[in-house]
């Protein structure tokens, strides 16, 4: 078909803004060199664009030191530095939740294995939202860590990740944020979250290039951290051990300066959009997609109807089509792009009731989708369902 819809946002984010684009080749084109490597004008402009990055992420994310705005190649990378970073031992308890990415289940798990860590994993209800309370119960002597994610890659439910940072906060146990799918959709800052590490990646609602990510530290908590790895910085070359000032104590090796060119034109575009617009963007296509579906035979739409309390991703099916057979009838007769599967989440599918079917197929919305393009996909799926 000639017409194709890219509703696969939660995967990577696509198109990106001209700005990005343009970032990237001026950067292949004209500036090229390694940060940190050399005097020469391009090392230090490849510097300053790194640390401008920084300071616009800061910015984004009302953190009031750059220098702890750490460089990831994706949010796994900044998820497992913090996982594993935190000093944990054998009878050390972390709490997690039933709607994790595999980002943060399989580092934990392979903690279990290797460290005989304990595990607590808070259930969700049948719409993909965990309470609160029920972290607050499973606290224990031995906890050391709390990790949430924000908002769901699979059904856009949004976790009260406010009050379970107040709890976190009052018991002065570490707290761990995955914001992969809330950032540039929804509203982050640090301080109400009351986060000690928030990770996200810089190719999804950040608008930037694969290849790019963020753990944010809350200063102070580096010194309770571990780096996963040690080499060089471009700093302190006399010395043997990793620096411990910030961000180089966490960035060993050549940052990818090409990549972090685009992602900072990425922010700075949603920093001209406003936090508050790029929600209400996001608000109204949740809301014309569980209008414009609702009460149809044979479709089921997973997740909050509460627009407050879900993000822009829609995980669907439809009696009598598996997710891999529905995403590619969505592709090849309404040149819709979707992703069907368990989508790196197993139990967050088990808690809404969908990983016996194999997962679902996932709309996921960005920036650039529109109303019409969410009509479009719905007449498809009520068109698909009463066909059937």
């Amino acid at each position: 078909m000639d017409r194709r819809i890219y509703f696969d946002n939660a995967a990577t984010s696509f198109p990106k803004p001209e700005s990005v684009w343009q970032a990237l080749d001026n950067y292949s084109r004209n500036i090229g060199a390694s940060a940190g490597r050399g005097a020469y004008h391009e090392a230090m402009t490849s510097g300053h664009v790194i640390q401008q990055c920084r300071e616009r992420i800061a910015q984004f994310i009302g953190a009031s030191c750059p220098q702890n705005v750490i460089m990831t190649s994706n949010c796994t990378d900044g998820l497992v530095l913090a996982i594993k970073g935190v000093v944990l031992k054998p009878g050390s308890h972390v709490i997690t939740t039933s709607m994790e990415h595999n980002s943060v289940l399989r580092p934990l798990y392979a903690l279990r294995q290797q460290l005989g860590i304990d595990v607590t994993y808070i259930e969700a209800d049948s719409y993909g939202i965990c309470d609160p309370n029920d972290i607050r119960r499973a606290i224990r002597p031995e906890t050391v860590l709390i990790a949430c994610v924000h908002g769901s890659n699979v059904c856009g439910s949004l976790q009260d990740v406010n009050t379970i940072g107040e709890i976190a906060r009052d018991h002065e146990i570490l707290y761990l944020v995955d914001a992969a799918q809330s950032i540039g959709h929804y509203p982050v800052n640090v301080d109400d979250m009351n986060v000690d590490f928030l990770a996200f990646p810089g190719h999804k609602g950040l608008l930037g290039p694969l290849g790019t990510g963020v753990l944010y530290i809350k200063p102070g908590r580096e010194q309770l951290l571990r780096p996963l790895k040690e080499g060089g910085t471009g700093s302190r070359s006399e010395d043997p051990f990793q620096p411990q000032e910030m961000p180089d104590k966490f960035e060993g090796g050549s940052h990818n300066a090409l990549g972090i060119a685009g992602l900072s034109e990425g922010v700075a575009w949603l920093l001209e959009k406003g936090q508050d617009q790029l929600r209400q963007h996001d608000e109204m296509l949740c809301r014309e997609f569980l209008k414009a579906a609702d009460a149809v035979s044979g479709l089921t739409i997973y997740g909050p109807r509460d627009i407050a309390r879900r993000l822009s991703v829609f995980s669907v099916s439809i009696d009598g089509y598996t997710p891999v057979e529905l995403s590619k009838l969505l592709e090849s007769q309404y040149g819709l792009l979707t992703r069907p599967g368990l989508h790196c989440a197993p139990f967050a599918h088990k808690a809404i009731g969908s990983f016996a079917l194999g997962g679902t197929s996932r709309f996921s919305c960005g920036m650039f989708n529109t109303v019409d393009d969410v009509r479009y996909a719905v007449s498809s799926l009520i068109e698909i369902a009463e066909k059937k």
